[in-house]
């Protein structure tokens, strides 16, 4: 295993390769100490691999250095970084799809400035740059674009001010969407510097769902989740017929985001209509609760049908279709981190009659729930040749 430990991601990504093993090792493995290819270079950690007589490696390497790995002649799984593998197996990612993903979450929300801030060089940012940015154009929106090296230590204090002046210049409100996690914490650390307001003036989203890096921010981070756990367990299959000879071609393993985990740093709304602004604020805090447009019209000083044609001008969607919208997202999220019946789940949603349930569920997600259960449970995966 050469990999980096210290993310959310390679831990959930070794969970799940460990819980292979359990069911059909035993597998032993072994993490190579950072240290060593500092001290030995690759032609050292190759040469400790052929001593150790190792079945298979899982690593982060690049492009340098690919023929000493060929030369081991076992299979070789590589997690993306800067690019794909066009000789070994690759554990990658729909990268274009989450880019997509978040830009559709901004533009629900009414955006109409949207950023990206992505790491330098690397193929997971890239591409999630480049779906975001794809999806953002479709509905001509304002689309703005920053990018720096990984930033640390003394990196951080040189290169920051750059971040802070794009930060600055951005038309707000704004959504904004981080490469990853990480990414996004230094977008919230140097808006408290500024005191730029989260969400109010900047919509923050992130990648991997680190809940740790998310709830270091203030306020915490929301962020799409993976499905990292599903894909360790897959390389650890397929790592596993490679080596039993029912398999001899390069594969790719897709990582796919599943879902969002919401946090305070998108709690907004780029509404013009404070009247509005406050019905759907309510919505969202009763979401599952009986939510009466009657009532909602005796909130604000407007008469039904004046609320139902301003909430329509506002938000491109009707006020039951935003009600209805919100509860599929909250049963999709359930379906996906529970295994209780469907019937339960709809309920919990704020659904009184669960009987047309699927159907609605299709009209939105355009599969029934127990497709869309099924579709996450399935990793889906390609041939590279």
């Amino acid at each position: 295993m050469l990999i980096d430990y210290s993310s959310e991601f390679s831990r959930r990504l070794l969970r799940g390769l460990i819980q292979y093993a359990h069911e059909h090792g035993p597998w032993l493995f072994y993490r190579l100490p950072t240290y060593y290819k500092i001290m030995y270079g690759k032609e050292g950690i190759v040469k400790w691999a052929k001593e150790w007589q190792a079945d298979a490696i899982v690593a982060r390497w690049d492009h340098e250095g690919t023929n000493l790995l060929a030369s081991l002649n076992i299979p070789v799984v590589l997690q993306n970084y800067k690019s794909r593998s066009p000789y070994f197996s690759n554990l990658t990612g729909d990268y274009v799809g989450t880019g997509v993903m978040a830009a559709q979450f901004f533009i629900k929300r009414r955006f109409r400035n949207f950023a990206f801030y992505g790491n330098k060089g690397v193929v997971w940012s890239r591409e999630r740059a480049e779906g975001f940015r794809k999806e953002i154009e479709k509905v001509g929106g304002n689309y703005y674009y920053f990018e720096s090296e990984n930033l640390n230590g003394e990196q951080w204090s040189r290169s920051y001010i750059q971040l802070d002046d794009w930060l600055l210049s951005l038309p707000k409100p704004v959504g904004l969407f981080a490469c990853d996690d990480s990414f996004a914490l230094q977008i919230s650390e140097i808006c408290k510097i500024n005191n730029i307001q989260i969400p109010e003036e900047i919509s923050l989203l992130g990648v991997d769902n680190d809940d740790l890096i998310c709830n270091l921010s203030d306020p915490p981070i929301s962020s799409i989740a993976l499905d990292v756990e599903k894909g360790g367990y897959e390389a650890g299959r397929l790592i596993d017929r490679y080596i039993r000879k029912e398999r001899k071609d390069p594969f790719n393993i897709i990582i796919k985001p599943t879902r969002f985990e919401l946090r305070k740093s998108t709690e907004k709304y780029d509404i013009s209509n404070a009247y509005i602004s406050q019905v759907v604020n309510y919505i969202e805090e009763n979401l599952i609760s009986d939510i009466n447009i009657k009532e909602l019209a005796q909130m604000v000083p407007l008469s039904r049908r004046n609320l139902e044609a301003k909430f329509k001008k506002e938000m491109n969607i009707s006020i039951y279709q935003f009600i209805l919208q919100g509860r599929i997202e909250y049963l999709s999220n359930l379906l996906l981190t529970t295994n209780r019946s469907l019937f339960d789940l709809a309920l919990e949603s704020g659904f009184n009659d669960s009987k047309n349930i699927s159907r609605i569920f299709k009209k939105i997600k355009g599969c029934t729930p127990t497709e869309f259960r099924q579709k996450f449970n399935n990793m889906e995966m390609d041939s590279v040749f």
